[in-house]
């Protein structure tokens, strides 16, 4: 059984008789995803697993618009040779955490993994852009898998508030030391991280 509500399907756990066999524990991203494969997954949607969970949000347009922003900001910086990512898959620590972030950075050198797919440990920048569904998986589960996973640098831009956030200094048990608010039209200077730009927000559009 699966149960649908604001873009999330939490599958369904069964016990034993005595309650003590969940499921979740024999689960593993790889059969989760091959579960999304075979739903109905409206177009224009990106599907997430976060600690165990699918989550399903449409990409609007004023999303959209600040993601092209900030991948445009990178290939200015360093080419088109650039490896740049957008909602593709990538697993990260924990319990079936498998994020599409809106932009990620991978450093110079970077190589698939034996499946064909990018290590988050070859990550250097991540950036996501908040959705009203899903905002809470942004600034809480997300926010610690990309802690753990050392992740240097993680930006969260908010269209609903008109701020970014800049996490920095990322440490194992989950958590950042740095948290830097910067509102739109205000430049994000991460210059001293290894993203190595000034970030232009005058253009990001606001909801």
């Amino acid at each position: 059984m699966a149960v649908v509500e604001n873009d999330r399907i939490d599958m369904a756990d069964e016990r034993t008789a005595n309650g003590t066999h969940d499921v979740r524990d024999e689960r593993d991203l790889d059969m989760m995803f091959d579960w999304v494969d075979k739903m109905p997954v409206p177009e224009g949607f990106k599907v997430e697993i976060v600690e165990g969970h699918i989550f399903m949000s449409p990409q609007r347009e004023i999303h959209w618009e600040i993601i092209r922003r900030i991948v445009r900001a990178l290939e200015d910086r360093y080419g088109m040779g650039v490896r740049v990512l957008s909602d593709v898959r990538i697993d990260f620590p924990g319990k079936l955490n498998g994020f599409a972030p809106d932009v990620a950075k991978l450093r110079p050198g970077a190589e698939r993994d034996k499946k064909g797919r990018w290590s988050y440990k070859d990550l250097e920048f991540v950036a996501e852009v908040i959705s009203r569904d899903t905002a809470l998986n942004d600034y809480g589960p997300k926010l610690a898998a990309y802690a753990t996973a050392g992740v240097p640098v993680y930006l969260v831009a908010d269209p609903y508030t008109g701020r970014c956030i800049v996490y920095t200094d990322p440490k194992q048990n989950g958590e950042y030391d740095t948290r830097l608010p910067v509102d739109f039209g205000e430049p994000v200077d991460l210059k001293k991280t290894p993203v190595d730009l000034v970030l232009q927000t005058d253009e990001f559009p606001r909801d």
